[in-house]
């Protein structure tokens, strides 16, 4: 548990400089212990090291160690070696430790929200959403997991005579890839079901936000998490995320679909298994009873949440023809009122883009747009003015399928309109494309509207919200369908599948097949006539 000196005291709302004041090297090269490194190797190499760039001015942020594959096996066993008496840690005790991280978590964010958007330039209230979802997937799964591990008997094969339960066996390791734009979330998010089902964990902490998965690790182990159970690697993706790989014997990963293809085969080639939530272009119906202020507003906040910077994110919008010019000019309006800034605290409504090279494919997207004959409704440049990798919020007109928009993931603070006539049509345009991560229906008809949900190809689909309702809802599933992934997270599948299903039978009184000294034939008849009578009595 933490103690009072552990705090550090949370600084005075101010304009973003390159690094928060109350970070000092001390605490940098603490956290920084976190990283995995072979300590048996007879020579030990020159401590490699890797500074990604503050998004907000393009400094330097830390030098954090990088690893390789070696360290990679290194700590998979360290950890393997944890996790059997782990798994024997009652669960009771597993969730206490968690529920100390939450409060934990609850009390000190605002050193973490400094440090999330020192990496990744997002706007503070962004940063926050981060925590809060944290918090409640920690408290969700500690008070739940319980139950959703509890072994169940079920029927044998011979009632009275066969008794079985179904138990759950923890995986044993695994492997967690996070990228950049949640490292907070997807970099935690996944790992604390894996522990709370027994499991041990060695997640690759992505290059651009280091830190904010350290400055978490360290915090667990405050919670009271042993401190060789869950380890953490650095370094390039496809070196030393490939090693988790091969070491894992379950992989969660959340990237891009390309990467994804990659991540699911390399597993398979061990016959592991994997869950994957990848890329979207996700689309928003707006029907033509919609509430318009309402379905603007919440289209808005869908669109550019974290500056588009996220799987769920809407980026394709399709009204109805009735209501068109009336919804257009109501989210014109609502684009144009977000605040752009880069500050530690919530004056801003958006913050940064991420990288150059992220800000590259915006900009490339709206020009590739504009110079086919879309139409820039809002926005629609880059605002170096407030900062180098800034980006105004674009609404597009006129968007054809010849341009890489249409349906190609931009991953940024961009949307184009569309009209649609008929609910038929607008469910074809929603599937339209291979992605099928999440949608969103604004209409006061909600019955139809849910009927329109159940014929869209998507993991998720909120009525009268843009993403969040289902995200945030962590009882239920999340995840993709076609090519936005496999598998859920959250829910009771977001900690089932740390686990394998072990079926254990005891057979009592008479063995199972004919008697010893009896007759074949006369024990298949009366087992026949017994299967007849079963089917006549309704026995499932």
């Amino acid at each position: 548990m933490s103690t009072e000196q552990d705090q550090i005291e949370a600084p005075p709302p101010r304009t973003a400089s390159p690094r928060p004041a109350w970070v000092t090297d001390e605490l940098i090269e603490r956290w920084c212990a976190w990283v995995h490194h072979d300590e048996t190797r007879s020579e030990r190499r020159a401590a490699a090291t890797v500074a990604a760039l503050a998004p907000y001015d393009l400094s330097p942020i830390a030098p954090v160690p990088v690893c390789d594959p070696q360290d990679v096996v290194a700590a998979a066993a360290t950890a393997r070696d944890a996790q059997p008496a782990w798994a024997r840690t009652p669960i009771g005790r597993r969730g206490e430790i968690v529920l100390a991280f939450h409060d934990l978590l609850l009390r000190r964010q605002d050193e973490v929200l400094d440090l999330i958007q020192w990496e990744t330039g997002k706007a503070r209230f962004h940063a926050w959403q981060e925590v809060a979802q944290v918090a409640a997937i920690a408290r969700h799964y500690a008070r739940r997991a319980a139950k959703y591990l509890a072994t169940r008997q079920v029927r044998g094969m011979v009632p009275g005579l066969t008794k079985v339960r179904e138990v759950r066996v923890p995986k044993g390791l695994v492997g967690v890839v996070s990228p950049w734009n949640y490292p907070l979330y997807l970099g935690v998010g996944d790992v604390l079901p894996a522990l709370l089902a027994g499991n041990a964990v060695v997640s690759k902490a992505d290059s651009q936000a280091a830190l904010t998965l350290l400055w978490t690790r360290e915090l667990m182990a405050r919670a009271g998490l042993p401190a060789d159970l869950w380890r953490i690697v650095t370094g390039d993706g496809g070196v030393v995320g490939g090693a988790v790989i091969d070491a894992a014997d379950f992989v969660c990963f959340t990237g891009s679909t390309a990467t994804g293809r990659t991540v699911a085969e390399r597993a398979a080639r061990r016959l592991v298994g994997c869950s994957l939530e990848l890329g979207g272009k996700n689309p928003l119906i707006v029907r033509a009873d919609a509430d318009i202020t309402a379905a603007a507003a919440g289209t808005a906040v869908a669109a550019f949440a974290n500056t588009g910077q996220m799987c769920i994110h809407i980026e394709r919008v399709y009204v109805h023809e009735a209501v068109y010019d009336a919804f257009r000019d109501e989210l014109v309006r609502a684009t144009q009122a977000l605040r752009l800034g880069r500050s530690y605290d919530y004056a801003a409504d958006l913050g940064s883009l991420v990288s150059p090279a992220q800000l590259a494919a915006v900009e490339a997207h709206v020009a590739d747009a504009v110079a086919k004959g879309a139409k820039v409704l809002a926005g629609g440049r880059p605002r170096p003015d407030i900062g180098p990798l800034f980006h105004e919020p674009t609404l597009l007109e006129g968007v054809t399928h010849e341009m890489d928009v249409c349906e190609a993931e931009t991953f940024g603070p961009v949307v184009s309109l569309y009209r649609y006539v008929t609910d038929d049509e607008a469910v074809s345009l929603a599937n339209q494309g291979s992605y099928g991560l999440s949608a969103s229906i604004w209409s006061r008809d909600t019955r139809t509207a849910n009927r329109m949900a159940g014929l869209i190809r998507c993991g998720s689909v909120n009525i009268n919200d843009g993403a969040a309702a289902a995200a945030g809802s962590i009882e239920a599933g999340m995840g993709g369908m076609r090519d936005s992934g496999l598998g859920r997270r959250h829910g009771a599948e977001g900690i089932l599948k740390y686990t394998e299903s072990q079926t254990v039978a005891a057979q009592r009184l008479i063995p199972l097949g004919p008697p010893p000294n009896g007759s074949v034939e006369g024990f298949v008849r009366r087992t026949n006539g017994q299967l007849a009578l079963l089917r006549r009595m309704r026995v499932r």
